[in-house]
């Protein structure tokens, strides 16, 4: 059914309502937006490995800039800041403020939430964000890591643009939501593996044709037969039946994560995401797990605008102009890779199942008359349907001529 009808138009509303709340406030994180005071504020930066935390801060009556090398221990982190805001409090600084700033990696966020939940400002720097020396062979230690750190950081607490950008740090359910679909395509990924080891173990004896993925391939391993008529070895068939085994657990575990993503959806309809992600799955050609996908990882976010959707999934161009030379280099994947081949895949399927949408005819336009344009024009596509759907969650406001199932 087309969009348009009384009915439809009240139970997407109703669906946009029961998970918006008013008034949201979007991410600006591409600089402070609290006055720096320089006299009152102490800063605090943090480069994290595998075995130890390096802190350098800029204390304020404190000449010396202290630098810290700790064990993984934030009981000790905490004690060390607080220690440093009784020196500026001796040197006759009241301390207001304490600013603490890491990169994101490994570690995730669990250290920025503990920091927050006992009163301190915490901020996580994008790792890519921050600009470097682009010597062939530049010197590369953590002390001097500090203090690009601390200078990055000092520019973005002023108010400065450009300095460095600094990371959403998500709620711990947030990050939990994200697992089910991560973990499900880990192990697709493992699947897709294990089959393709199984067919080339197959192949190496010459026997060819064989679907590892039938319910009854186990029993059919022992009456294959190589071109010269023999059996296969009994070691490589001992390896090929624990493949199966393998193949079978990893089937099993999927259908495991998608009957409990169902149930979910089914006993708490508005609960978080809920809503989001049968609002998706009411477009024709989007299921339960792409829905699923787009909201966790990027629809669910607070993005400033149209613009920040598109680099978010990295569905934006990268120029290259200098002078008279002007060139596309192509995507600039700097965004979630999981997004941006989500999107590129819907963006084909779009195609099929939405031929007479708006934007299917504008794909067409553009590449029927036009030979080697159809890779190039998809990614255009795939950015103008994420931007839609992000206005279909956020808005209500369905595509022209899209179809949409009706509402359960």
């Amino acid at each position: 059914m087309l969009w348009g009808g009384g009915e439809d138009i009240a139970s997407i509303g109703a669906d946009v309502n029961r998970w918006s709340t008013p008034m949201q406030k979007l991410n600006d994180l591409s600089r402070c937006l609290t006055p720096l005071e320089p006299d009152s504020t102490l800063i605090a930066v943090i480069e994290m490995s595998l075995s130890s935390w390096l802190v350098a801060g800029i204390v304020p009556g404190v000449e010396r800039q202290p630098l810290k090398k700790l064990a993984v221990d934030e009981s000790v982190l905490l004690k060390l800041l607080h220690r440093w805001r009784e020196e500026a409090e001796k040197a006759g600084y009241m301390i207001k403020r304490i600013a603490v700033a890491f990169e994101a990696g490994r570690d995730g966020f669990w250290l920025a939430r503990w920091l927050r939940a006992r009163d301190i400002e915490v901020h996580v720097i994008h790792a890519s964000s921050v600009a470097v020396s682009r010597e062939h062979r530049r010197a590369k230690t953590d002390r001097l890591d500090t203090e690009l750190l601390k200078r990055a950081f000092l520019g973005w607490l002023r108010g400065e643009r450009d300095h460095c950008k600094m990371v959403a740090i998500p709620t711990i359910k947030d990050e939990d939501g994200k697992r089910p679909n991560r973990e499900r395509e880990s192990l697709v990924g493992e699947q897709s593996r294990v089959i393709n080891r199984i067919k080339a173990t197959l192949v190496r004896l010459g026997i060819r044709g064989f679907n590892p993925k039938l319910k009854k391939a186990p029993e059919r391993l022992e009456g294959l037969r190589t071109p010269e008529g023999e059996r296969i070895p009994p070691n490589t068939l001992s390896e090929l039946h624990r493949d199966m085994e393998r193949r079978r657990l990893l089937r099993d575990q999927i259908r495991q994560i998608e009957s409990a993503r169902r149930d979910r959806l089914e006993h708490a309809p508005g609960e978080g995401a809920h809503a989001m992600v049968r609002l998706l799955a009411r477009v024709m050609g989007i299921g339960i797990e792409t829905a699923d996908m787009l909201v966790q990882e990027v629809l669910s976010r607070n993005l400033r605008d149209r613009r920040a959707v598109a680099r978010y999934a990295g569905l934006t161009g990268s120029p290259d102009e200098s002078g008279k030379k002007r060139r596309e280099k192509g995507l600039a994947r700097s965004g979630n890779p999981r997004v941006r081949r989500g999107m590129i895949q819907l963006a084909w399927r779009f195609l099929l199942f939405q031929k007479d949408s708006t934007l299917a005819q504008w794909f067409r336009a553009r590449t029927e008359n036009a030979r080697g344009t159809r890779k190039t024009m998809i990614v255009a596509l795939a950015r103008k349907l994420l931007i839609a759907l992000w206005r279909l969650v956020r808005e209500g406001v369905v595509p022209d001529g899209v179809i949409l199932r009706p509402a359960q």
